[in-house]
């Protein structure tokens, strides 16, 4: 069996069985595609060992790939020939291969309170303009929540409580959770726009759509939002995963309990949330610096 027929089978089992995102199996597709790349021409499967790992780890490095990068491309392949040593298909080429990669922790890029206010003053709903009214909702929804893009296209009709308070999130691994949407005004535009979708499609199915009626893609959103932050006066490229950033670094520095912040935004670990904490502690410091008392009771 060639190492292409491998690939599909991992790919499948990690959707059947595992049940991963669809945004993960498509990383998982490009990360195996690009250690296929670096293996001659003709490579058996029997001819990949630590040495050709080795290799590999060298040419990305040759290449200026990022650390992180380098790091999910281990990760798949870890999960690629764990997968195929369980199956006795071939034997864990990292049994017995420690790497240690430098691991930078990086802060989570957030937007400004004042971005933040540009981009919902121009995401208020206007009658004229349905496109702009779900945009609107989308965007106040991933802020007030803190959901990730793929927890919103995958969103339904039914997940929508009828007063629109409460969403059922179908998150990573599998994993569903509640999320409350505090805000009267955005809670009456879910309302408004299940009761849309039930008459055009009935009670169930995607609540957010694209311009051809098919459910919302993360990429379709990504552009959208990008195009969107630039007419509110954004210079910067603002991302899906910023708005993510943004409701968890409110939330912390508005005093949400730590733990609370983790449920809403379904991390496993809280040790994943702390990382907010560093940004709230940076807002801390700049607004201290502002202050500078010291320097204003000095004669």
């Amino acid at each position: 069996m060639s190492i292409g027929k491998h690939v599909s089978l991992f790919l499948n089992y990690c959707a059947v069985e595992r049940q991963l995102s669809e945004n993960t199996l498509q990383a998982y597709a490009y990360d195996l595609a690009d250690f296929r790349k670096s293996l001659p021409a003709r490579c058996s499967l029997a001819a990949i060992n630590t040495e050709a790992l080795r290799e590999y780890l060298e040419d990305m490095g040759k290449r200026g790939l990022s650390p992180g990068t380098v790091r999910r491309r281990l990760a798949c392949l870890r999960s690629f020939f764990r997968f195929l040593d369980d199956e006795g298909k071939h034997a864990d080429p990292f049994a017995g291969w420690r790497v240690k990669l430098p691991r930078r922790k990086r802060l989570p890029r957030a937007l400004s309170r004042e971005e933040t206010s540009a981009l919902l003053g121009l995401a208020r709903p206007r009658r004229s303009r349905k496109a702009s009214d779900i945009l609107s909702t989308e965007i106040r929804l991933m802020i007030s929540t803190g959901i990730r893009v793929g927890e919103l296209c995958k969103i339904q009709i039914e997940d929508i409580s009828a007063d629109g308070s409460t969403l059922r999130i179908h998150g990573k691994g599998s994993r569903d959770r509640i999320v409350y949407v505090a805000d009267a005004r955005l809670q009456s535009n879910l309302q408004k726009l299940v009761a849309l979708r039930k008459r055009m499609v009935g009670a169930k199915g995607p609540l957010l759509v694209n311009r051809n009626g098919h459910k919302l893609r993360p990429h379709s959103f990504r552009s959208t939002l990008r195009n969107f932050a630039g007419q509110a006066g954004i210079q910067r490229r603002v991302t899906p995963h910023m708005l993510r950033h943004t409701a968890a670094t409110l939330l912390i520095e508005s005093g949400v309990d730590i733990r609370i912040v983790q449920r809403l935004l379904g991390h496993s670990s809280i040790a994943t949330t702390e990382i907010y904490t560093h940004v709230s502690d940076q807002a801390l410091r700049m607004t201290l610096e502002r202050a500078d008392i010291i320097s204003g009771l000095a004669a």
